[in-house]
């Protein structure tokens, strides 16, 4: 008869999604997810698979818990003409919030985007999807802020949008400061493409 599973999975999984946000993949050892999740190695196994299986899990929770909210403001329904404004001006607001002593946490995805992703055929097409998700988010909150603009204006308004997310991401890991200004410039960026 197998054994009763007699932890809660999604407290787990938070738990190993905020070490692997921090630490990334191939930093996390086994013995520290049994520290962060109380778990030992053997029900770890039971209830992932593997190391790898409790990260793809974390990653899910990862999109679900924490990207697609704060896309939301791109694409809920009726999207509001600043919705990209505020989003750009959210994330400002969440990087300048980190403390100055620690190092931000960036963006679980892109981090291992810039690790193991790059040799890791399942991975880079999680990171692929995501960056999808991110443009199509923009894009649709591109249309409310110009109705009038063109297919092609749309596509390098959001090309450049979505690089200038990556770029506040992937540098709040080092320079919060910076990390803030390039936000900023976003929403800079969006306020000159609605005077002209």
């Amino acid at each position: 008869m197998p054994r009763t599973q007699d932890f809660d999975t999604a407290e787990v999984v938070g738990r190993a999604r905020d070490l692997f946000w921090d630490k990334g993949f191939e930093a996390t050892s086994i013995p520290d997810l049994e520290r962060v999740t109380g778990l030992n190695r053997s029900s770890l196994y039971n209830a992932f698979t593997s190391k790898r299986g409790l990260f793809d899990a974390a990653v899910h929770d990862y999109l679900d818990r924490v990207v697609r909210p704060r896309l939301r403001i791109l694409t809920d329904e009726p999207t509001r003409p600043d919705a990209a404004v505020r989003y750009y001006r959210s994330l400002a607001g969440a990087l300048a919030s980190l403390p100055d002593e620690t190092p931000g946490r960036g963006c679980l995805l892109l981090n291992s985007a810039a690790g193991f992703a790059a040799h890791d055929d399942t991975q880079r097409s999680v990171v692929d999807a995501y960056q999808r998700e991110l443009s199509g988010a923009l894009t649709h909150a591109l249309r409310a802020h110009d109705p009038d603009a063109s297919t092609a204006t749309l596509a390098h308004r959001t090309r450049l949008l979505t690089s200038l997310s990556v770029s506040a991401l992937l540098l709040s890991r080092v320079n919060r400061d910076e990390a803030v200004a390039v936000a900023n410039t976003a929403v800079e960026q969006l306020e000159e493409w609605r005077r002209t």
